[in-house]
């Protein structure tokens, strides 16, 4: 048990903090992909995934710079830059 997460997926043993979020990891193993992108068809194991993927149609770039202004899809975009 890692502390702090006491729920502990039993594939890989990686720790969470809440059983909703080791259950939504346990589809990463399953091969479960319930979310599907009604744009493309494109499937995804979890919610957020499909989420994040939907900027791609809708060209949303929620992530700004604060110096130059650039927009990003995700933030780790934004960091890198």
């Amino acid at each position: 048990q890692i502390k702090g997460k006491p729920f502990t997926c039993n594939v890989c043993g990686a720790g969470f903090a809440l059983n909703t979020y080791l259950t939504r990891h346990k589809s990463i193993h399953t091969g479960e992909k319930p979310y599907k992108c009604e744009d493309c068809g494109f499937r995804f194991s979890q919610s957020g995934h499909l989420k994040r993927h939907k900027t791609i149609h809708t060209g949303e770039k929620p992530f700004k710079c604060e110096e130059c202004g650039m927009g990003f899809t995700q933030g780790n975009l934004l960091l890198s830059h």
